[in-house]
């Protein structure tokens, strides 16, 4: 109950909320600890559906919800301890009853803010009611094998022996999905730089970008700099990667994890001005821009994201995508290549965007162009390969 006050009454992401309530309780045991985590991500998750269900407004007072818990809790197929006073006056509440009367509509049945629900079948058309429903799909625990140090059936076997099930990922040779989910970041394997932590569609971006060893690669926003390692390993550590970002703190932890990686072949450089990037106009074989987004493509793995993201953010970030492609391009070679990535479901925040880039830059030349839905193994993501041609 406390974790959904903070979470929406005052507006902070829950992640960071649970962190904070587990770290202020630290004699609860292992089950209460994963209980309350769970159970406060599924009600976020499912908060208008729950809502619609219960047939009143939402509202954050402590009666009505832990009457909305309750309400959960039946829907999940449990009956209500006899001894919960709180929960009395949902005891007779008829679950299926209540289903029968949901306005068939993909907002209300997925759970999806109303102005998000119209933009996207706006914009997806068919294709939603399907990626609605798979963004509600608890998020896999996947993995990428580090081939500067091992390959993906080495590392199932140093797993299996260090007690951890998996299973290869389909869409690549170096993906393991992990099977029961738990904190990879405690094994020795981990601690050795034999795997990152990183989502099936996400492992599919790198090497959309064809890199080859010896090459000269920018990846200009990198951030905490998963693709960044995935390049250095795909380019056998050899030539030079240029991760830039405009956060320090995210270039910090990806010195520190290229060092775990034996990735010896990025360097990192904050984008303090405008001046970082006119000094590299022109440097770069590939360029990797995996810009910043809505987020709408993860939302399986921040759930609340459905409730935090306005309209104008998405504005504010289709300008912001607008200006670094515009602005980072001038980077590339001629004959180079550029992937425009993001991890939004949205058209305007992709197709729609290159597009537009194409028509004011007439150098450029879509190659090809791949929208990854989100399903069991991925989120959603979309890459675009262009070639500058002069």
């Amino acid at each position: 109950m406390e974790a959904l006050e903070t979470s929406f009454g005052k507006n902070q992401y829950v992640d960071k909320v649970l962190e904070r309530l587990l770290k202020s309780n630290r004699k609860w045991g292992a089950r209460d600890r994963a209980f309350i985590a769970e159970t406060t991500y599924e009600m976020v998750r499912w908060w208008r559906y729950l809502w619609e269900l219960y047939g009143k407004e939402p509202t954050l007072k402590r009666r009505e919800l832990y009457r909305l818990f309750g309400i959960w809790w039946l829907n999940e197929g449990y009956e209500l301890p006899e001894d919960w006073k709180s929960m009395e006056s949902v005891e007779d509440f008829d679950v299926e009853r209540a289903k029968q009367h949901l306005p068939k509509d993909v907002g209300v049945l997925q759970s999806f803010p109303i102005w998000f629900d119209e933009l996207a079948h706006k914009e997806l058309g068919d294709q939603w009611p399907k990626i609605a429903t798979e963004l509600n799909r608890p998020a896999e625990l996947i993995i990428r094998a580090n081939t500067l140090k091992t390959n993906r059936d080495t590392l199932k076997s140093v797993l299996k022996e260090e007690g951890v099930k998996t299973h290869a990922f389909g869409k690549n040779d170096v993906g393991l999905v992990i099977e029961e989910r738990q904190n990879t970041f405690r094994n020795p394997s981990f601690q050795q730089g034999l795997f990152e932590v990183q989502d099936g569609g996400s492992q599919l971006i790198a090497p959309y970008l064809r890199v080859k060893p010896g090459m000269r690669v920018i990846d200009a926003c990198a951030g905490a700099g998963g693709k960044s390692l995935h390049l250095s390993a795909l380019m056998e550590n050899k030539g030079s990667i240029i991760s830039m970002d405009v956060e320090s703190w995210k270039l910090n932890e990806l010195k520190k994890r290229a060092k775990r990686n034996g990735a010896h072949n990025i360097e990192t450089r904050l984008i303090d001005s405008t001046k970082v990037i006119k000094r590299l106009h022109g440097a770069a074989d590939r360029l990797l821009l995996d810009v910043p987004c809505s987020g709408t493509g993860v939302i399986k793995r921040n759930p609340d994201t459905k409730w935090k993201l306005q309209p104008d953010h998405i504005e504010r970030v289709q300008g912001m995508q607008r200006d670094i492609i515009n602005d980072y391009s001038k980077m590339l070679k001629t004959g180079g290549l550029m992937v425009y990535a993001t991890c939004s479901i949205l058209r305007s925040e992709n197709e729609a965007q290159v597009e537009r880039f194409l028509e004011s830059h007439p150098e450029f030349e879509l190659i090809e162009q791949q929208r990854i839905n989100p399903s069991a193994e991925t989120d959603g993501f979309f890459m675009a390969l262009l070639e500058k041609k002069a």
